[in-house]
């Protein structure tokens, strides 16, 4: 054992206590990616509550740190895969690399740190799982929302696979989030107080599945046919020009291939600015579009004057049969990816990424029609990359849209991240998007995973990762608006504040 301020034997950290927290949130992490991971997660995290609750009188420093080797355990576990765009992807030192890894999942690990400390803040009572809940669920909103957020690993999208899920179209992962927490304190209260706190395990379960038989949106107009392109093309190749054209070629000749209501492929399969790309490309699929009543949304780098400069942007463009080509700017931009924070130009020299201060576009762009022509519009909500991670900014784009929203389009490339979780991870992400939204998903990706969801977030149809294929079906849209689409993440939110509050004022009077 040892003491960072006394040697009293009731206020040192033992190290064990350490290593099992680690320990506990890797295994977390890991649970994840299992069939039913949103289930197992909800007894490993009452293990972890039931370790530090027995550590309750440590100070809140001691206590904070212990919540911190909870966290960096989960995070480094989840987000490894972060090195291998560093180094294997960037080139970045592997001394460098690691220390990015894990400063970034030493940030990370901060917010659930501190969401820990209500344990230790809070005396233990009936009403601890609730304060620990909400300040849970505050501490991860803050975490996707400062410093542009990085929500990532929540275990909301664990809930995918979890008893939790139907909970979301109401109140948001958020909710989700709330419930498992909650949950899992009672569970390592059981021993004390077994009765009260398994039939309050027992009622939230089954009130959360019965959510699940109520429906917000229903179908809309009849099926469109879909073509979802996956070229798998390494990231390396990207500042190859021969490869660069030749991964434009076969784009180009995969989208003439067959016509469709639909067709898509991936973040910027047309891996060079809109402007320099071959001549008369643009048009030339334009051509086809007219032919063949088919929609094209083609992933690429836009162009934007910035003053009297030019900015580069993550760009969608849309090509419809007869009208003028429809085109969404990236909004929610990856840091040190896409733009460069101050003060850290030498880690993006150090990154060796090109191209990496993108213009952003706005939160208010309009969604594309997908229908075919001269019938009802069904618009699409675009998100590129990880910005189908942020639930909350989607659910605000689709409540402020003057036209109702029928379905939602990522297109991504995970290319960067090799052979991981990661598109896995970012999978669910989608599912819970679905799952808010009450909207089926079109996910085009560069090596996987492409897939179909339904509107309730469940995997219709998937491509197999790192193989060039093309998903074509039938897809239906919806129409309708959930809950949480017309409350966002208030609800929750207030409902924690509130919480916290009364904690705060009950702590006082003890």
């Amino acid at each position: 054992m040892f003491d960072l301020h006394s040697n009293q034997k009731h206020q040192s950290i033992n190290i064990v206590t350490l290593l099992i927290l680690f320990v506990l949130g890797s295994l977390i992490a890991i649970t994840a990616e299992l069939p039913y991971g949103g289930w197992v997660q909800i007894p490993l995290l009452s293990l972890a509550w039931w370790r530090l609750s027995s550590e309750v009188h440590l100070s809140r420093m001691k206590f904070f740190i212990l919540g911190m080797a909870f966290g960096l355990g989960y995070f480094v576990a989840g987000l490894w895969w972060l090195y291998i765009s560093l180094h294997d992807v960037g080139g970045m030192n592997v001394l460098l690399s690691c220390m990015a890894v894990f400063l970034l999942s030493a940030y990370m690990a901060l917010y659930f740190s501190i969401a820990s400390l209500s344990i230790r803040l809070f005396k233990i009572s009936y009403v601890t799982g609730l304060f620990l809940a909400a300040g849970w669920v505050v501490s991860e909103y803050l975490r996707g929302e400062i410093f542009t957020g990085f929500p990532w690993m929540g275990f909301a999208e664990a809930q995918i696979n979890g008893p939790f899920a139907p909970i979301a179209p109401f109140f948001g992962g958020l909710a989700c989030t709330f419930f498992v927490i909650w949950t899992s304190w009672e569970i390592a209260q059981i021993k004390r107080r077994w009765l009260v706190s398994t039939i309050g395990i027992a009622s939230v379960i089954a009130v959360s599945q019965l959510a699940g038989l109520f429906t917000f949106t229903k179908p809309f107009g009849e099926p469109i046919s879909v073509r979802l392109i996956q070229g798998n093309f390494e990231q390396s190749l990207k500042l190859n020009p021969l490869a660069i054209s030749q991964q434009i070629d076969f784009y180009a000749n995969e989208i003439k291939k067959e016509a469709a209501n639909l067709i898509i492929i991936p973040e910027t399969a047309f891996p060079w600015p809109q402007n320099n790309l071959p001549p008369g490309l643009i048009n030339y699929l334009q051509d086809f579009s007219n032919k063949s009543a088919s929609n094209i949304l083609l992933g690429l780098i836009g162009e934007v004057k910035n003053n009297s400069e030019i900015q580069y942007t993550n760009r969608a463009v849309g090509l419809s049969p007869n009208t003028a080509p429809y085109q969404y700017d990236k909004a929610h931009l990856v840091p040190f990816g896409e733009f460069i924070p101050l003060g850290f130009q030498w880690f993006v020299k150090a990154f060796h990424v090109p191209m990496s201060d993108f213009a952003s576009g706005g939160f208010k762009q309009a969604p594309f029609n997908v229908a075919p022509k001269d019938q009802t519009p069904i618009l699409a909500a675009i998100t590129i990359c990880y910005e189908d991670v942020f639930g909350g900014e989607l659910a605000s784009r689709i409540r402020n849209n003057t036209q109702a929203t029928n379905l939602l389009i990522n297109i991504t490339n995970l290319a960067w991240f090799g052979k991981s979780q990661a598109p896995a991870q970012q999978l669910r992400l989608s599912q819970l998007r679905s799952l808010e939204t009450g909207l089926p998903a079109l996910r085009a990706t560069n090596t996987g995973i492409t897939a179909v969801l339904g509107a309730d977030g469940r995997v219709l149809q998937i491509l197999p990762e790192f193989t060039q294929a093309t998903l074509s079906t039938q897809v239906q849209a919806y129409s309708g608006k959930t809950p949480y689409v017309n409350w966002g993440d208030v609800p929750i939110l207030s409902i924690s504040c509130l919480l916290l509050i009364w904690g705060l004022m009950r702590h006082r009077r003890f």
